[in-house]
């Protein structure tokens, strides 16, 4: 006997009926039957059940009991219940308890196989569902970090290590591998988890407001300081400080930053006293501050206060398996936002996204989920429906291939993204900063970085 084929359990009281559902099933289906429900309980215990055609009048026990612990054991199984023209009503009820759906007698063949099809269906997700969950749950050991490689696992040791010392931390990595969730792992796994979390992009606020924005201001202070300000250090004492792209700080703000570590004490803009700050400090950066220290665009004292805990998150690529992990968890995410159901890939477009050499690393591949799964239809994904450069193959390795170098790949993919957000945008930069979810100055800053190497943007 077949044993890939799914099993149905025929329970019903009537030898004559059972047997016509066995010979009308049983050339597409392994199939056993119960003639009470004390049996049909019994292989449901025992035996891998798909699915139940369950009878409402059955001696002994009822069949609406039957269906009550059917689901007691397995309430992924669709139990579809057989019902007289007269007990209709009590099928619907039936289906208010759990039942998948129910078939009158006599039955139509066709209409028999139809539903069953349909119940195994709706089942198979279920329990792919349930499998990408405990998939994700088992990888989700940090808040929302989904990851097993060993390089992933000598992250998440870092992290277990270093949340309760309270020491300052400077996560190094790419942009879009994380960064920002690695800080909040280790906010949430040390003793100030009670207090906030508070994230700075010191790239997108403009350099004529970092010193306010960071450590605040009194009012009238400045032309058009209404009312006193409260910074972002003082908003975090007793949490934590994430000051994301680190990097992009002017050397003016460099100094003053450094002072605030040393003394842990802020003074606001036009105010005549320290005030005493418990922020708790990580910062993060995707630029190789050591390099910065030696060209003079950062300060090197500044580096060593800030580099107690050193954490780097790898890119993408780097990381094996966890692409297809991650694959899983944004199709679970994203299948049940939108509630969609697309199954997965075929083998050929998962062969092109893991040969891909991800310059937006994981936040790249969660955008191309959510695009496929809003744009997909039922089933899998194939290769056509991936971005041409990697349907064609672009960023697989291979020693006898020539590819850009990796800051020329990631300035090509930024430059394409930035062009396409302000072609949405009609050429505002207001507007295209929002798509993209930045600052304007950032983006202007960006405009000017990429536009140097590359012309897209033009």
């Amino acid at each position: 006997m077949e044993t890939n084929r799914p099993l149905v359990l025929i329970v019903d009281d009537e030898e004559s009926l059972r047997s016509s559902m066995r010979m009308a099933l049983e050339e597409k289906y392994r199939v056993m039957t119960a003639g009470d429900g004390g049996k049909a309980l019994s292989i449901v215990q025992d035996s891998p059940v798909d699915a139940v055609l369950l009878d409402i009048r059955l001696p002994e026990i009822n069949g609406i009991e039957v269906l009550k612990q059917i689901r007691e054991i397995d309430d992924t199984i669709p139990v579809i219940m057989i019902t007289a023209v007269l007990t209709v009503n009590t099928a619907v009820k039936a289906m208010k308890r759990g039942a998948y759906d129910y078939i009158t007698k006599p039955f139509n063949v066709d209409e028999l196989h139809a539903l069953l099809e349909k119940a195994l269906e709706v089942r198979s997700i279920i329990k792919q569902n349930m499998y990408l969950r405990s998939e994700v749950l088992e990888a989700e050991r940090f808040e929302e970090i989904v990851g097993k490689s060993p390089q992933m696992m000598e992250v998440f040791k870092i992290i277990k290590d270093v949340a309760e010392s309270g020491a300052t931390v400077l996560i190094f990595g790419e942009s879009g591998t994380g960064k920002e969730l690695v800080a909040k792992a280790i906010h949430r796994r040390s003793r100030r988890k009670s207090a906030l979390f508070v994230p700075v992009n010191c790239a997108a606020i403009p350099e004529n407001l970092l010193e306010s924005e960071l450590f605040g201001h009194e009012k009238g202070s400045f032309t058009g300081a209404f009312e006193r300000h409260i910074g972002k250090f003082e908003i975090a004492s007793g949490g934590t400080i994430f000051l994301d792209e680190i990097a992009s700080l002017p050397l003016s703000m460099q100094a003053k930053l450094l002072r605030v570590l040393q003394e842990k004490a802020i003074e606001r803009i036009g105010g005549h006293r320290s005030l005493p700050v418990d922020s708790r400090v990580i910062a993060a950066t995707n630029t190789d501050l050591a390099a910065a220290v030696r060209e003079k665009k950062f300060r090197e004292d500044l580096f060593y206060r800030l580099n107690v805990i050193p954490v780097h998150v790898p890119p993408l690529r780097e990381r094996g398996k966890d692409i297809e992990l991650l694959v899983k968890h944004f199709l679970f995410k994203y299948n049940t936002e939108f509630g969609k159901n697309i199954k997965g890939f075929t083998r050929d477009a998962m062969r092109s996204i893991n040969g891909y050499g991800w310059p937006g690393n994981v936040r790249e591949l969660e955008n191309l989920i959510e695009r496929l799964i809003v744009l997909g239809k039922e089933g899998l994904v194939g290769k056509e429906m991936l971005p041409n450069e990697m349907s064609r193959g672009a960023g697989f390795s291979g020693e006898h291939q020539h590819y850009p170098s990796l800051k020329d790949a990631e300035r090509k993919f930024e430059a394409e993204f930035i062009r396409q957000a302000l072609e949405k945008a009609g050429g505002s930069k207001g507007k295209a900063a929002k798509i993209l979810g930045i600052h304007r100055n950032t983006l202007l800053k960006l405009e000017k970085k990429l536009g140097e190497k590359h012309h897209p943007l033009h």
